[in-house]
Order: C-alpha cells, then sequence, then structure tokens
C-alpha cells in the first residue's frame, strides 16, 4: 500500500463528506431527502448532471476507447451525452408537470398497477447495474494503488458514497458534486497538460501510420458500431430517472433548462478533452493500450507528484459521482413505490429511515452483481438497454396521453423489457435464447417495445369505439 494514495484518499474523503453531510437544516420528508426541496438553482443542476454523468466510462474507457481507435471514440459517450440533453431540453415542461412523481408512479397512473410494478423492477435493476458499472472501476483501481483486494476496494468505494448519500439524499449528492465536477475538470486540464508538453500532433499521427491506424483521425470511422453504441446511451439516458430527477428538483422551469442547456456544452467540452487525451497518449505507449488502463499507467508515472495524486482523486470523483447519483435516484423508486408514498413536510421519520435503507440496500446490491461482471463498457451498454427497450416508448408516451393504455403499457414493457433481461442473462452466461450481442441487440429491443406498444394502444382504442366496450383494468 502507497502512503501517499492512501493520504490523498483520505483527504479526499473528508473533503466530500464535509461537502455532502453539510446540510442546511433538517431534512423535512422524502421531497426533501429526494427532491432536494426542489431548490436546486441552474448552476447545481448543470453540475449535478455532468458529475453524475462523467463516470468510469468517461473517464477510463472513452480515453482508452481514443487510444485505440482514434477521433471516432467520440461516439461512445460524447456524443450522446450532449445529444440527450438537447432532448430533454425539448421534455422540460411535461416532465416537471409530472409533479415529482417517479416514473413509476407515472406509468402506474397512465397503465396501471402491473405496469408499474414491472416499471419499479427496471428502474430499481437499472440502478443498481449502473451503480455497479462504477464499482466495477473501482475494485482494480483503489486495488492497483492501495494494494487491497476486490472485494475490500469495492466495499470502501460503496462506503464512502453511503455515508453522505444516506445521510443527505438529493442535497448531498448535490453538494459533493461541485466538488466532484471541480476535481475532473482539474485532473483531467492537468493530464492533458502534461501529456502535451511531451507528445505533438505529427507525434500522433505518425505513431497511428505506423501502427496501420489510417482511419485514426476519421470521425466516422466504425460508425456502424459506434451509432448503436451512441443510440443505446440516448434512449437509454432520455428516459433516464437521473436526469429526471434533477429537472424536477430545479427551483423552476427556467433554472432546469438553463442547467440542462450548461451542461450539455460542459459535457461537450470535457468529452472532446477526453478523446484527446487519449490520443496523445499513443505515442507513449504505442506497443499496446490495454490492461491497465491509460489512466491508470499514467498515475502510476506520476506516483508521488501532485499531479498523480490529483489525477488520482479524479478518478475517484468520476467513479463515485455516478455511483451516488445511481444510488439516490434508485432509491428514490424503491422507497416511494414499494416502500412508503408519504412526501411532504409531514411525512418524517419512518419514510425518511427507508429511504436511507434502500440507499444502503441498493449499495449491497450493486456489490454482488459488480462481482460478477467484470466489463465496464458491457455493463453499462447492458444497464441501458434495460432503459432503452423496456421503458423508452410508454415512458415518454405516458407524458403526453391523456386516457390510460393499461394494454399498450404491459405489452410495451413485457416485449421490450423481457428482450432486454434476455440479453442481460445471455450477456452473463445464462443462455437461454440466441440473440445479438450489444450493441447490435439493440435495434430489434426497441422495435418489440415499440410494436407491443402500439398494438396494445391499437386494440384499446378500437375496444372503446364499441358500445358497452370499456378499457380493460391493469
Amino acid at each position: 500500500m502507497k502512503t501517499g494514495f492512501l493520504l490523498a484518499v483520505v483527504g479526499y474523503v473528508l473533503v466530500i463528506w464535509a461537502a455532502g453531510l453539510r446540510l442546511p437544516g433538517r431534512l423535512g420528508g422524502l421531497e426533501s431527502f429526494f427532491l432536494a426541496s426542489r431548490r436546486l438553482g441552474a448552476g447545481r443542476v448543470a453540475f449535478s448532471l455532468c458529475a453524475s454523468w462523467i463516470g468510469a466510462a468517461s473517464l477510463l474507457v472513452s480515453t482508452d476507447e481514443a487510444f485505440r481507435e482514434g477521433l471516432s471514440a467520440i461516439w461512445i459517450v460524447g456524443v450522446p451525452a450532449a445529444a440527450t440533453l438537447i432532448v430533454l431540453l425539448a421534455l422540460a415542461r411535461p416532465i416537471r408537470a409530472t409533479s415529482g412523481l417517479t416514473l413509476s408512479e407515472l406509468m402506474r397512473s397512465r397503465y396501471g398497477k402491473t405496469a408499474g410494478s414491472l416499471t419499479t423492477v427496471l428502474v430499481v435493476w437499472y440502478m443498481t447495474v449502473l451503480a455497479a458499472s462504477q464499482m466495477v472501476a473501482a475494485g482494480p483501481f483503489l486495488g492497483a494503488f492501495l494494494g487491497t483486494g476486490p472485494i475490500l476496494s469495492l466495499t470502501i468505494a460503496a462506503g464512502i458514497v453511503i455515508v453522505y448519500s444516506a445521510a443527505g439524499g438529493l442535497q448531498a449528492v448535490a453538494r459533493t458534486h461541485v466538488v466532484q465536477l471541480v476535481l475532473l475538470v482539474a485532473g483531467v486540464a492537468g493530464m492533458i497538460a502534461s501529456l502535451a508538453s511531451r507528445v505533438t500532433w505529427s507525434a500522433v499521427r505518425d505513431a497511428a501510420g505506423k501502427l496501420g491506424k489510417g482511419a485514426y483521425f476519421d470521425v466516422l470511422a466504425g460508425v456502424d458500431r459506434n451509432v448503436l453504441i451512441a443510440v443505446s446511451f440516448v434512449l437509454a439516458w432520455t428516459i433516464s430517472p437521473i436526469a429526471w430527477q434533477r429537472m424536477q428538483a430545479a427551483r423552476s422551469e427556467g433554472a432546469a433548462r438553463r442547467g440542462f442547456a450548461g451542461a450539455a456544452l460542459l459535457l461537450g467540452l470535457f468529452y472532446a478533452a477526453i478523446v484527446a487525451a487519449g490520443m496523445l497518449f499513443l505515442p507513449l505507449f504505442p506497443d499496446d493500450g490495454n490492461s491497465p488502463p491509460l489512466v491508470t499507467r499514467f498515475v502510476s508515472l506520476e506516483a508521488g507528484s501532485f499531479l498523480g495524486g490529483l489525477v488520482f482523486v479524479t478518478v475517484l470523483a468520476a467513479i463515485l459521482s455516478t455511483m451516488d447519483a445511481a444510488l439516490n435516484a434508485g432509491a428514490f423508486t424503491l422507497t416511494k413505490d414499494l416502500l412508503g408514498r408519504g412526501t411532504g413536510p409531514s411525512s418524517e421519520g419512518r419514510p425518511l429511515v427507508l429511504a436511507r435503507v434502500s440507499t444502503a440496500a441498493l449499495a449491497g446490491a450493486a456489490l454482488l452483481v459488480a462481482a460478477r461482471l467484470g466489463d465496464i463498457l458491457k455493463t453499462l451498454g447492458l444497464a441501458s438497454t434495460i432503459m432503452a427497450e423496456g421503458l423508452l416508448v410508454p415512458g415518454l408516451a405516458a407524458l403526453f396521453l391523456k386516457k390510460r393504455a393499461p394494454l399498450a403499457g404491459l405489452l410495451g414493457l413485457l416485449l421490450g423489457g423481457g428482450y432486454a433481461v434476455v440479453c442481460f442473462l445471455e450477456e452473463s452466461g445464462l443462455r437461454l435464447f440466441p440473440v445479438p450481442a450489444w450493441p447490435r441487440s439493440l435495434p430489434l429491443g426497441v422495435g418489440l417495445g415499440a410494436a407491443g406498444f402500439l398494438a396494445g394502444l391499437l386494440i384499446e382504442r378500437l375496444r372503446e369505439r364499441r358500445p358497452g366496450t370499456g378499457p380493460p383494468v391493469a
């Protein structure tokens, strides 16, 4: 165990806990715990969104992808992140009109209890897998520098997050995200400055030529696979409870719009910097860019320096800021939809205890998933299919439907969500049916979900036209 990195972890944890546990007053209920009393300004909305979405895939996987594939790596996370926020800007009004409902509650109000319960299962599972994808990164990263075993490393990461997430909910998470984003920007800027002082772009071009990477500077290289990955993330993040939660927590629609627009700009710049960093690594490691991740290797090279400690903490900030957002959003659904539905100032005591227990329980479940899955990008991709294939069509339609449509919602969830589950089991080694690997499995899954929803909607509307026939009850 290296003392310098241990001290960096201790210092980082103390700063994060100080920010997260410094609450302005007593929490008033579930709305205060999960929606920050609807008082987030545009700046905190933007910072929290950026910190939530700059995770292990953004910092570690995207850098390695840029190293291997070049400029086209911007499609992996950068393009979908900015595109999703632009789409959500158009949905700001209907999302805020849901008045603090979770996605499950919205689905229940439009499609019935069964659809609401299925949505709860899918959302909680998605958030658990998303948190697990960050733990998958935290395990080997902490182990490499602290000398801890995989399980202990995962437990350390989860424990840091649980303390402030369970104590203060979204208020605490949003406060820590301000600190996390500052660290992320500082660390990546320092790393790029260091790389730029050692490597020129002509050296990158020469190295790419020697390695036979003729399309290294072609943003459209591998476009078929990259577009599918980008579309998978856009569809999933458009319906993501993390984004919807921050939209609802903003103090006004204007603050939400400004926050999302600011986040789109910040994320676009950040991911461009990440891709640039990955490409600048090529002349330094021309032999291979495999395990461990390049950023981890950079920290090792800079061990003992201020920059090494800063980038080390930056990686932790990326991992934990996405993990805490996933746990908080998942606990929001679990608490309100399964354990207790009280909101407002009068809902004190038991609901808050349940909210904190839910946060800790989801962290425990994520630990178990992380121990099973070892590929960060694949884990994140499989999580995204759950939302894109199962919830996208019925979820967005629920924002605009004037009449209840139980059969439409149920068929959309069963076909799209069922296919996503089969794909997940296939990638986990439980082969039930032959299905394409992610991301090529996405079009069929989204198509099944949409077909089920439209078929159910058509059947219900035809039933309504028959005299004496009402809509089915779920």
